[in-house]
């Protein structure tokens, strides 16, 4: 066998390797970005041993830094590194294909049968009320503690509430991210990245430059050309660049979108996030339901690439010069400050549309405040909090 042909397949062999062990993980990840980053641990540190403790807690470090679906983005690094970048366009389908596949279902089933009445579907959606509240809580004692990182947080949470407009998200978090750059100080800068790359200074700049281009050319081509699939893959797009602090974030930016595009009604949209926390998987397949609902299965798969490529042109773009990034103490800072905004942005998307949508009478209280108990106190696994709430919604509602 010549060199060139043992080395090809040598390649298709790590690409099969990548790929199979991402969709196992698709399969089997349940609990939300957390949870993932643990099942991520165990099987590619511990087991496999693709990087060790200390480059794994680095990329982790450095997909947390950056806007997007965080755990998704640690998948996609590391197919990365061990595949270059075929490597980590096969590590996210691997991923992210089964949750996709599940909620494309779901859409379905709601366009197709007339459910809106069923006791289930309100069950569902008070078990969005338990998970955002439950986001809520661990997040503003990670990301809001301290008078000035809560003072960002209620400040977002009410300019969000009181002035209902698509720039209003991107308004707060740049103005937290300012406020953090200058008042915000770190002791010291992270440590430095030492983990080999496969990713090019050239290939990162590339990315980096599509990602900018995009994040400005898409609202300026849906305001010249009026089209409906420029302006879903502008939506989601501009969702999927914006999102810091973990998937559950994604809710009140789509929302946002949604609702101001009248692509759906809060009903609809809130069942699909219920929905959303009974599969393995990131939270950011939430889009596949949106887009059936806009635009049917076409709309499902532009709504899921366009809001997952922003998080994958960033981690790819930014691993060469990731050193560089995290030595910049005032970049941190302004990282602490955006994070804070997105706690409050959450609490505000906690209020209105959940909420408002889906406590209207005291059994559903109830039943809420016992879906949350079973989560952050018994610490049951989402999935199955969400045959509990769906059961109890079939009861009781």
């Amino acid at each position: 066998m010549s060199l060139a042909k043992r080395s090809s397949n040598n390649v298709r062999k790590e690409l099969w390797s990548v790929w199979w062990t991402a969709l196992k993980l698709g399969l089997t990840s349940f609990g939300g970005p957390i949870a993932h980053l643990g099942y991520f641990h165990e099987t590619y540190v511990i087991r496999k041993k693709w990087l060790d403790e200390k480059s794994y807690a680095d990329l982790v470090a450095l997909c947390q830094f950056l806007p997007g679906p965080a755990s998704s983005q640690v998948g996609i690094g590391i197919g990365a590194m061990r595949a270059g970048v075929i490597g980590a366009i096969i590590a996210w389908l691997g991923f992210t294909l089964p949750s996709v596949l599940f909620l494309i279902s779901f859409a379905y089933m709601i366009n197709s049968f007339d459910v809106s009445s069923s006791g289930w579907l309100y069950g569902l959606k008070l078990v969005a009320v338990a998970v955002v509240a439950q986001a809520v809580l661990g997040m503003s004692s990670k990301l809001a503690t301290g008078r000035l990182r809560a003072s960002l947080a209620f400040g977002s949470l009410a300019a969000v509430l009181l002035w209902q407009v698509p720039w209003i998200q991107v308004a707060v978090i740049v103005v937290a991210g300012l406020v953090g750059m200058l008042f915000i100080k770190q002791d010291r800068p992270l440590e430095i990245l030492k983990q080999s790359i496969r990713i090019g200074y050239k290939t990162g700049l590339i990315c980096l430059l599509l990602f900018v281009t995009l994040l400005i050319g898409l609202p300026i081509a849906r305001l010249f050309l009026e089209n409906e699939w420029i302006a879903i893959m502008d939506s989601f797009y501009r969702t999927g660049s914006l999102v810091f602090g973990g998937g559950h974030v994604v809710l009140p930016l789509l929302e946002t979108e949604t609702m101001l595009n009248e692509w759906m009604s809060k009903e609809d949209f809130i069942a699909g996030y219920g929905a959303a926390q009974a599969v393995p998987g990131p939270l950011f397949t939430f889009a596949a339901y949106l887009g059936v609902l806009i635009q049917g299965i076409p709309g499902a798969v532009l709504a899921v690439l366009a809001v997952f490529l922003p998080g994958f042109l960033l981690v790819i773009g930014a691993m060469p010069f990731w050193n560089h990034i995290r030595s910049n103490v005032k970049l941190q800072g302004a990282m602490i400050g955006m994070n804070a905004a997105v706690v409050g942005i959450l609490f505000a998307a906690l209020y209105d549309p959940i909420w408002t949508s889906s406590i209207t009478s005291t059994t559903e209280f109830i039943v809420a405040s016992g879906l949350f108990v079973l989560l952050v106190l018994w610490k049951l696994p989402p999935w199955l909090v969400v045959v509990v709430g769906a059961l109890a919604g079939y009861l009781f509602l």
